[in-house]
C-alpha cells in the first residue's frame, strides 16, 4: 500500500505542514495554523500517490490565497 514514494510526499508535506503550524501559531494567523494540521495529518488518511500530490498542491498554497 505504502511505497517510497509516498512516505517521501508524505515527509516533505509534513514538513511544510510543521512550519506552518508553528508559524501560524506564533503569529497568530489561524489559516496557517489549520493548514499546517491538515498538511500533517492527510498523508495518513490517502495511500494514493496521485491523491496525496494532488491534495498537498492545493493545501501548500491555500494560507495564501485567503489571508486573515
Amino acid at each position: 500500500m505504502f511505497s517510497a514514494t509516498n512516505l517521501l510526499v508524505g515527509a516533505i508535506t509534513g514538513l511544510f505542514g510543521v512550519a506552518y503550524f508553528v508559524y501560524g501559531r506564533k503569529q497568530g494567523k489561524m489559516i496557517f495554523l489549520a493548514t499546517g494540521i491538515a498538511l500533517m495529518v492527510y498523508p495518513y488518511l490517502f495511500g494514493n500517490l496521485a491523491a496525496l500530490i494532488i491534495i498537498g498542491a492545493i493545501l501548500l498554497p491555500l494560507p495564501f490565497v485567503f489571508k486573515d
